[in-house]
């Protein structure tokens, strides 16, 4: 072959290349989806302001016994949480106290294991005032049926100290 047929082949090659590689290069079309940004913020989160000593005695006083308090029961609480430096553990002696009174309302513990989907429902609306989430009553579900020592009272108990019961 001579230089000038070579010549021509070699153009004729690097061509059909530009024509093949300008072909393939297209720019693809994207779909572009507008996402607005959600805040997702815990069921409980509106709950953010302390109760006060006497709205959470009163409020547990009637939770638990299913009546009002009486002014002298309310007094001598207050000066019993007053009296004890770390807020938590009084209210936590006050809880137990309470459970300890043959005068409290808590569901028998074959109540709960006999319909524990009622028993949590009721649990959430009388202490948090709500209903529970699909996760918070499989979770709570789970935790009964799989742990046989588990009482309704120490239920009560867990609910009655939780961090969402101290706030409203």
């Amino acid at each position: 072959m001579n230089t000038q047929t070579l010549g021509k082949t070699i153009g004729w090659v690097i061509l059909i290349l530009l024509l093949v590689t300008a072909q393939s290069c297209k720019q693809d079309d994207y779909v572009v989806f507008e996402i607005e940004e959600q805040t997702i913020l815990p069921v409980n989160a509106e709950k953010d302001k302390d109760k006060t000593n006497v709205q959470y005695i009163s409020i547990l006083y009637t939770n638990l016994f299913r009546k009002a308090m009486s002014p002298n029961d309310m007094l001598d609480a207050l000066n019993a949480i007053e009296s004890i430096g770390d807020k938590q553990v009084a209210f936590d002696i006050l809880v137990s106290k309470y459970m300890n009174s043959n005068e409290v309302v808590i569901p028998s513990d074959e109540e709960m294991r006999e319909d524990p989907e009622k028993f949590i429902r009721d649990t959430y609306k009388r202490f948090f005032v709500r209903q529970p989430t699909q996760a918070e009553l499989t979770w709570m579900r789970n935790y009964i049926n799989s742990r046989q020592d588990v009482t309704a009272e120490l239920i009560y108990f867990a609910f009655a100290t939780s961090n969402e019961h101290f706030h409203y």
